[in-house]
């Protein structure tokens, strides 16, 4: 009985042992690869973090969530709650005049007791946080700190500035500045653009806009008191019947291509208020003003320039530009820019700012762009857009890159931007795939409408010496590209270059580039076109590979792989995969702290400025693995990091996807964050738009 209870327990084992599930093998990295995770070695892989879930109200009650991570609701202010806000903030002893701040005397202003501003130098020192560890951003310059007893380092400060206390670096400069002066001219709708304004008629595209605005602006036609943007404005002593003549004799419809698709698109631009043209040889006569010059020598390091040299007098503007569009009618004969195997950072909505281009030009960087910049917001003259414009110094090959919907609103901007900024070229963006910009008629649309973008691009290179470059996608829908068949009459339109971004306005940034097209399109583009491509370099192999398979194709522009690991300039230049150790990785993010509190400042606005824009560039590094803890090399951008511990805490910290964890790296940097702080990504880099919103 014993030998069959045995047997029989025997038995259950084995039958137990058969119900057990296999136990699975790991995965092979050419198996993850195939799956588009990052083969991280296994010795390095770790349990994915326990995410803290937000307290519920009721427990059937569902939480929202973006990208896995609970989403807590904000309370949503009123005017009323806001507006009492900001005059408890203007009421406050840390609203402190400016003057008195820099120099820390309280009769500093010159306002004195009509200044908006706090004048209490006690009250303001008895209430402004605490001083924060590290020295002064301009400690080293010769001239004193500009924010005086608002900066969070005035610890550092040095209590008498003599020429032997202070450092010998000068102050390495910011450049494009707009002048308050013309920024008013501009508010005002007083600015004129006699270039843009002889290339638009020349071209037969001069006049007024879409139909939505042309009521608005048939109610303007009467008031002769002062002209808009794209006319010259008039002496007060001139007859109204003068006036009243040349407007009514300088009116022509503005010519659009004839496409229903213009017609179906709604156009919400917020366009600058435009009158009927005057035209040229009528609303001149020598004495008058012309506020827009086409023979003002600009000097590249005086950025900043005064209303009173916009001044000249109308007869010889009108025959400089006449001889000018004679110098103009061959494009080739423009100062061109060799972009062949030069290293391009591209323009980055809201990471690739000052601080971080420069930050990318100290790692080998070759050609920096700004941030794309509305044209109605320049010919408005917002200060918010006109701060993309600024450069640095050490920014030796520098363009801005302009988006409008309308030939007359590019020509306008591209000349506003020649006569009072320092640039190498001007990129036009005719890719953007936000939906804000589209509805406007402008980025990625634009690919559905070839004789627009015909006209804007003869528009803008006609009106300006420099290079006029552009930035398209594929195509607007997946699987209609047709850049390919527009790519052979770029340059005869008077583009000196164009990037391609290898997918199209509906896919957004998922998938894969396609390269392949990219390659047909540079075979397929003129000998006089500088092809570039865009999409998913993320390494100097890419980098090779895509320039050695297409001969014609002159160089790469590198985006997401710059935000990911700047260092990639460097991989290229110097040939390899760099393993960069967390402490390197570290010290770039010093350096571009200490280049944005020289750039927003080092007072608590600076500081919390900085503070958010480190924020959004560490809600892309985390996705980068060290090459010594990949199986395969090199790291694909396409890639889902698993989670992984690093070589140390300090990598380990770098790698987290968490946003607490991004603000206690900043708290490294920074010092603390403001009590109620919290911070939410403002980009959504894998989005694909469904067929019916193209």
């Amino acid at each position: 009985m014993e030998v069959a209870g045995e047997s029989l327990v025997d038995g259950e084992k084995l039958d137990a042992m058969h119900s057990l599930p296999a136990v699975r093998e790991a995965p092979t990295p050419e198996e993850l690869v195939a799956r588009a995770i990052a083969p991280v070695k296994r010795e390095f892989l770790c349990a994915a973090p326990q995410r803290s879930v937000a307290r519920r109200e009721k427990p059937d009650e569902e939480v929202p969530e973006k990208n896995g991570v609970p989403v807590v609701a904000k309370e949503k202010k009123s005017k009323r709650q806001l507006k009492r806000e900001r005059q408890l903030e203007r009421e406050s002893a840390l609203h402190i005049c400016s003057e008195v701040a820099k120099s820390g005397n309280s009769k500093a202003c010159k306002y004195e007791g009509n200044c908006r501003f706090s004048h209490d130098v006690e009250a303001y020192m008895a209430q402004k946080p605490k001083d924060l560890a590290g020295d002064c951003p301009f400690l080293d310059y010769e001239e004193p700190c500009p924010y005086g007893i608002t900066c969070r380092f005035a610890g550092s400060h040095k209590d008498v500035c003599t020429k032997e206390s202070l450092g010998t670096h000068q102050r390495m400069s910011e450049r494009n500045c707009l002048n308050k002066d013309v920024q008013k001219l501009l508010w005002k709708n007083k600015v004129s653009f006699p270039k843009a304004e002889l290339q638009l008629k020349m071209l037969g595209i001069s006049g007024k806009g879409n139909s939505k605005t042309r009521g608005l602006e048939e109610k303007k036609v009467d008031d002769t008191s002062s002209i808009s943007d794209c006319t010259y404005v008039l002496k007060n002593d001139q007859s109204s019947d003068k006036i009243s003549n040349s407007l009514n004799g300088g009116v022509s419809e503005h010519v659009l291509e004839k496409d229903s698709s213009d017609e179906m698109i709604a156009t919400d631009e917020c366009r600058p208020s435009k009158m009927a043209k005057i035209l040229l040889d009528e609303a001149y006569s020598v004495n008058h003003v012309d506020n827009g010059s086409a023979s003002i020598q600009k000097d590249s390091e005086d950025t900043s320039t005064n209303a009173e040299k916009l001044n000249v007098s109308g007869a010889d503007d009108l025959h400089l530009l006449e001889n000018d569009a004679d110098l103009k009618s061959n494009h080739r004969e423009k100062k061109l820019i060799d972009f062949r195997e030069k290293l391009y950072l591209a323009p980055l909505t809201t990471v690739g700012n000052l601080p971080f281009r420069r930050v990318c030009k100290a790692l080998g960087a070759d050609i920096t762009c700004g941030e794309m910049a509305m044209c109605t917001n320049l010919l408005q003259g917002q200060a918010s857009e006109w701060a993309l414009m600024r450069r640095h110094s050490s920014e030796d090959l520098f363009g801005v890159q302009i988006c409008g919907a309308y030939p007359d609103t590019v020509a306008r901007t591209v000349e506003l931007i020649d006569r009072e900024c320092s640039v190498d070229f001007i990129d036009i963006n005719m890719g953007c795939p936000i939906d804000i910009v589209v509805s406007k008629g402008a980025g990625s649309v634009l690919l559905t409408k070839p004789m627009r973008m015909k006209n804007m691009i003869e528009a803008a290179s006609k009106t300006l010496d420099k290079p006029i470059t552009i930035k398209v996608r594929t195509g607007y829908f997946e699987g209609r590209k047709r850049i390919d068949s527009l790519v052979a009459d770029l340059s005869r339109w008077g583009a000196s270059a164009v990037t391609i971004h290898g997918r199209s306005r509906q896919q957004r940034y998922s998938k894969l580039a396609d390269w392949d097209y990219i390659y047909k399109c540079a075979e397929k583009a003129s000998d006089h076109l500088q092809v570039l491509g865009n999409g998913d370099v993320f390494s100097y192999t890419d980098w090779n590979k895509h320039l050695l398979d297409c001969r014609k194709l002159s160089a790469c522009m590198i985006a997401r792989g710059a935000l990911i690991k700047p260092w990639i300039f460097t991989e290229i230049k110097e040939q390899r995969h760099w393993d960069i150790s967390s402490g390197e990785r570290f010290n770039i993010l010093k350096d571009f702290v200490h280049f944005g509190l020289e750039h927003w400042g080092s007072d608590s606005k600076g500081v919390e400025t900085t503070r958010y824009f480190l924020l959004e560039w560490l809600s892309y590094t985390y996705r980068y693995i060290p090459v010594a803890l990949l199986d395969v090399v090199p790291q694909k951008l396409n890639w889902r990091p698993p989670s992984y511990f690093g070589r140390d805490d300090l990598e380990t910290l770098l790698s987290s996807d968490s946003a607490a964890d991004w603000i206690r790296i900043s708290e490294m940097l920074l010092g603390p964050v403001p009590s109620g702080f919290s911070f939410t990504p403002k980009h959504k880099s894998n989005a694909y738009d469904k067929a019916e919103n193209g």
